[in-house]
Order: C-alpha cells, then structure tokens, then sequence
C-alpha cells in the first residue's frame, strides 16, 4: 500500500517498521521537549499523512515507553482518513507519571502507528438482544 507522507524535519528519516515481522512503523519526535512532572505534553512526531479510505491509522505507545516515564494520554490516537491537511502533523499525547520532569530528545521513537481497514458500522436498533445477559466485568471468572 502506498500512502502520502510530508515530513517536517527532513533531517529526521521517514518512519520504519524496525524488523520484517514488526506490524506497525516508529514515529519519532521532531523536537526536544521537556514534560513536567503530573503534566501532558504533545510531542510533535514530524509527520502528516494520508490515511487512505476505507482505513484508519491508530497511534499506540511502543511497548518501552512507560520506561521513559511517559503514557499515551488518551491511550490510543485514531487518525482519521480525513485528518490529512498540510499542517496536519501527528502528535503523540503523553502524560509523565513520575514525580521528575521528562526530557523528550529530538529523534527519540515515542509511539508505533498501524493503518488497518475498517468498516463502517449501520445500526439496526432492536428492543431484546439475541445473547444471553452475561453480567459485568469479570464475569468469566476471578482469575
């Protein structure tokens, strides 16, 4: 699949998939920042692209992040096919959960990007549902 990428920095490379069995590609920071201590910070990933149609590209922290001392704020980013405007650069929202600020390096891989087909859902609203009522959370069992 081809898709239309802008850099900003162009002295930062294009985003890889680290090894052949990797699913999603590295982003990268486009600046140095500094993310204060309970705080969230948007750290500029020096991309725009083009998700295509039928697609959605979904933001995911890379599995060592929580090593930096940085979660994915909103747990995931979805980049919508539509969000593909020339300034239209990808972010990465992190929150510092440590009690120390965080400094975020130009280059530094901060999240993973993977594109999937999705499908648009047409609801048929019903009054029973066909299932049978399994309960709350946890209802599979205590372990």
């Amino acid at each position: 699949m081809k898709i239309r990428i802008k850099r900003f920095d162009k002295s930062l490379s294009l985003p890889e998939y680290k090894t052949s069995g990797a699913g999603a590609f590295d982003l990268t920071s486009r600046e140095r920042m500094e993310i204060d201590p309970g705080e969230i910070g948007y750290i500029p990933l020096n991309v725009a692209i083009e998700t295509p149609e039928g697609f959605v590209t979904l933001l995911v922290a890379r599995s060592s992040l929580h090593k930096k001392g940085l979660w994915l704020a909103n747990g995931l980013g979805v980049i919508d096919a539509d969000f593909c405007g020339d300034e239209d650069e990808l972010k990465a929202v992190c929150f510092n959960f440590t009690d120390k600020p965080i400094m975020v390096e130009k280059g530094d891989r901060v999240c993973q990007a993977i594109i999937l087909k999705r499908e648009k859902a047409e609801w048929e609203e019903v009054d029973r549902m066909a299932g049978k009522t399994r309960g709350g959370f946890g209802t599979t069992g205590e372990k």
